[in-house]
C-alpha cells in the first residue's frame, strides 16, 4: 500500500508540478502527516524532491527529473485498456492518437501485465449507446472538440426544440460530454449552459479566447447539472401502493424513491406504499395505467380521479 502511495505521489508532481503537502492529502486520501513521512521516504530512496515552506511553498521534482511507468498492479494496467473507447476517440478525431497511446503503453508493460491487458481487450468491449437510441450524426464534432481544445469562440447556427427553431449563439465552449452515446457542449456565456452537439448546423470558430469561470470544474458542473435536470422533471409527488412485481420494475429516480419511501402496506400483505416522484398527472397516467392491477395510485385525488375515469371509458369500450 505505501509503495503504491510513494509511486503515486512521485507521478502526481510528475504531471502537475508544485504540490502542498495539503493537496497531495486529498488527493491520496490520507493525513498532511503522512504525506510528510512519504516525502521523507522518498528523499531518503534517492529521489530529488524538495519542498518551500511558507504560503506559496509546497513539493515538487528537480527539473527534468521523470519516472519510468512502472508500479502498475495487474488491475491498474487492464482498467488503462478497458478505458479507451475507439468510437468516441474516432469521433473527435483521435482514432489513430488511440490506438499508437495504446500501442506504446503496451510496449512499456512488463510481459506479464501485457499479457493481462491483451486479455482484457479480447473480452471486454464497451459500447455506451443504448439498444434503441439511434446514431446521430454530428458532422461538427471535430471543429468543436477543436475550439474545446484551442480555447477559442465559436459561432453556430444551433436548431432547438421550440420557436423560432434556428438560432445563432456566440459561445465560449467550456467542455465536452458524451452521455449515453450523445455529445453535448456545456458553453457560456450565459449559464454555464448545455447545447446537443448534433443539433449545431453550422460552426464558426473565431480568434477570441475562451475565459474560464474561476475555479469551473466540468465533471462537478456536469454532476450538479444532471441533480438539477432530475429534480425539474420530477416536481410533482404520488402516493401509490405497489405489488411486489411492480415494485421490482422501478428504476432511476423512482426506485431510489421507492428505498427511501417504501413501507409494507397495512392493508394488502405483499404490497409496498410508497411516495413517488412525477414528472406531471398526465405523464403519470400512462405510467401507472400500463402497470395495471399491480398498482393503486392513494394520492393525489386528482390523479387517482384521471385514472378513474380513463378505467372507466376503457371498460365502456371493451362492453
Amino acid at each position: 500500500m505505501k509503495s503504491s502511495r510513494l509511486l503515486s505521489i512521485l507521478l502526481l508532481l510528475q504531471t502537475r508540478g508544485r504540490m502542498t503537502a495539503a493537496e497531495l492529502a486529498r488527493e491520496l486520501e490520507v493525513s498532511v502527516r503522512t504525506v510528510y513521512r512519504d516525502a521523507e521516504a522518498l528523499a531518503a530512496a534517492g529521489v530529488p524532491l524538495y519542498g518551500d515552506a511558507g504560503h506559496s511553498g509546497g513539493y515538487q521534482l528537480l527539473a527534468g527529473y521523470r519516472t519510468r511507468l512502472t508500479g502498475l498492479s495487474s488491475g491498474e494496467a487492464e482498467a488503462l485498456f478497458l478505458t479507451g473507447m475507439p468510437g468516441p476517440a474516432a469521433e473527435l478525431g483521435l482514432g489513430r492518437a488511440l490506438s499508437a497511446a495504446q500501442l506504446k503503453l503496451r510496449a512499456a508493460l512488463p510481459p506479464e501485465l501485457r499479457a493481462q491487458a491483451d486479455r482484457m481487450r479480447l473480452r471486454f468491449h464497451l459500447d455506451a449507446p443504448g439498444w434503441y437510441a439511434e446514431h446521430e450524426e454530428t458532422p461538427y464534432l471535430a471543429q468543436v472538440a477543436d475550439a474545446v481544445w484551442r480555447g477559442r469562440v465559436i459561432e453556430v447556427r444551433y436548431r432547438r426544440w421550440k420557436e423560432p427553431r434556428e438560432v445563432d449563439r456566440r459561445l465560449a465552449p467550456y467542455g465536452l460530454v458524451l452521455k449515453a452515446g450523445r455529445w453535448y457542449l456545456v458553453a457560456g456565456p450565459a449559464g454555464p449552459r448545455t447545447y446537443r452537439v448534433d443539433q449545431i448546423l453550422h460552426v464558426t470558430e473565431t480568434e477570441e479566447v475562451v475565459e474560464l469561470p474561476e475555479g469551473f470544474d466540468l465533471a462537478e458542473h456536469w454532476r450538479r447539472a444532471q441533480a438539477d435536470f432530475h429534480e425539474r422533471l420530477h416536481p410533482q409527488e404520488a402516493v401509490v401502493r405497489l405489488s411486489g412485481r411492480a415494485a421490482a420494475g422501478l428504476a432511476g429516480v423512482q426506485a431510489r424513491a421507492l428505498a427511501a419511501t417504501g413501507e409494507p402496506d397495512p392493508e394488502l400483505p405483499g404490497w409496498t406504499r410508497a411516495v413517488l416522484p412525477i414528472e406531471s398527472e398526465s405523464h403519470a397516467e400512462a405510467q401507472f395505467l400500463a402497470l395495471a392491477a399491480d398498482a393503486e395510485v392513494l394520492a393525489p385525488a386528482s390523479l387517482r380521479a384521471r385514472i378513474k375515469a380513463s378505467l372507466t371509458a376503457m371498460t365502456a369500450r371493451y362492453r
